[in-house]
């Protein structure tokens, strides 16, 4: 038994569907939930618009829920580099203010920060300790310590290349220490591994829906702690953000006093309504439960890939393993590879000199017994 039902997935019957930490199937659930909601807007158009809000507060609640968070620091967003523009951009800078990152971050997490080199921001980069790409908290600490205490420190909660997870609570424990605001990006994470973010101290984070969350693309989430929401200038201020909302008439800016504020105007009702169907998925089967299956499959995977002469080059630490393995694999270029995995009906990536595999939790062992066979006979 799988703790996600694998009849929900219909890419299922189609693929061994192993590349969740690229584009994710949707199930069956999301999009009923979005197929509905346009269904109801084509007969009654703007009389829908009451029972449809409800829905979005009560997709909210289970955001929340997933990220280990209270449900009025959460805002609906278009996509992770929405919620990091909003940081970014939100915050107030001065000339000398230093950023601290991960070197080898996907690119939308570090561009927000290059970006505002013309506010005098200087941005310091952590680079990877090793092949597996290793980002310790000593690592953190190094370049932290390396100037004056920096204003933020930046990084992703699963490094997106080889899968190496960051122990949140360790560095959050750090930034306080330097007075440093502590940004994530959860994306490759959120959906797949037990989130406290609230606990751990994170001050802001961000997620799109289209990985594992296994929600529609375009339409994510963002968590800002509620003692840093005065801090970020909302950026797109508009009828949704004010606490006075459908007051027509009254034109005082009363920004909202949760994360509302910085949703502006009409939500993408559709995708939230589809994002919250997926979400009440993955609580209804336990996100526990979810993570010990997947850690399951990334060990009966890893041990694949080393027994047929494959490098496993993510570090599978205890503690630092994620939904994400990627390998060196002897013969064709990695993308060759991939597109000759996917002309057998298995999905994976090409990312970062490895191939990445991602399964979730409706894969099963025979998907990772299908990839090993189908690399055998590819790379014999």
């Amino acid at each position: 038994m799988t703790p996600l039902p694998r009849e929900r997935f219909p890419a299922a019957n189609r693929w061994a569907y192993l590349n969740h930490a690229g584009i994710c199937p949707l199930p069956t659930s999301s999009v009923e939930a979005m197929h509905r909601q346009a269904v109801e807007v084509s007969l009654d158009g703007e009389f829908t618009y009451a029972a449809h809000s409800e829905a979005v507060e009560r997709a909210r609640v289970s955001a929340a829920t997933l990220m280990g968070v209270p449900a009025r620091d959460v805002a609906f967003v278009k996509n992770t580099s929405t919620g990091l523009g909003f940081v970014a951009n939100g915050l107030e800078w001065s000339a000398g203010d230093r950023v601290v990152i991960p070197d080898l971050e996907f690119p939308s997490t570090l561009y927000p920060w290059l970006a505002l080199a013309d506010r005098g921001v200087v941005v310091d980069r952590v680079r990877p300790d090793g092949p597996g790409g290793r980002l310790t908290t000593e690592a953190f600490a190094e370049v932290i310590a390396a100037g004056p205490p920096p204003r933020l420190v930046v990084t992703s909660w699963v490094q997106f290349g080889r899968g190496w997870r960051v122990d949140l609570a360790a560095l959050s424990r750090l930034c306080r220490e330097a007075g440093a605001l502590f940004c994530v990006d959860v994306i490759q994470g959120l959906g797949v591994l037990p989130a406290r973010l609230a606990d751990w101290g994170v001050d802001f984070a961000m997620a799109d829906g289209h990985k594992w969350l296994l929600g529609p693309q375009g339409c994510g989430v963002l968590y800002v702690r509620e003692s840093c929401l005065d801090l970020l200038r909302p950026l797109e201020p508009g009828w949704n953000s004010v606490v006075h909302r459908e007051e027509w008439d009254n034109l005082a800016y009363a920004p909202d006093d949760t994360a509302r504020r910085l949703e502006g105007g009409m939500p993408n009702i559709a995708g939230i309504l589809g994002l919250g169907a997926s979400i009440d998925l993955l609580l209804s089967a336990g996100v526990d439960e979810i993570w010990s299956h997947v850690d399951g499959l990334g060990d009966r995977l890893s041990a694949g890939l080393t027994e047929i002469g494959a490098t496993v080059l993510t570090d599978r630490a205890e503690g630092h393993r994620s939904g994400i393995v990627s390998a060196h694999v002897d013969g064709p270029p990695v993308p060759l590879l991939a597109e000759r995995l996917k002309s057998r009906g298995i999905a994976v990536s090409a990312r970062s000199g490895g191939l990445r595999v991602s399964p979730h939790g409706y894969n099963t062992e025979e998907d990772i017994d299908r990839l090993i066979g189908a690399l055998k006979e590819i790379v014999p």
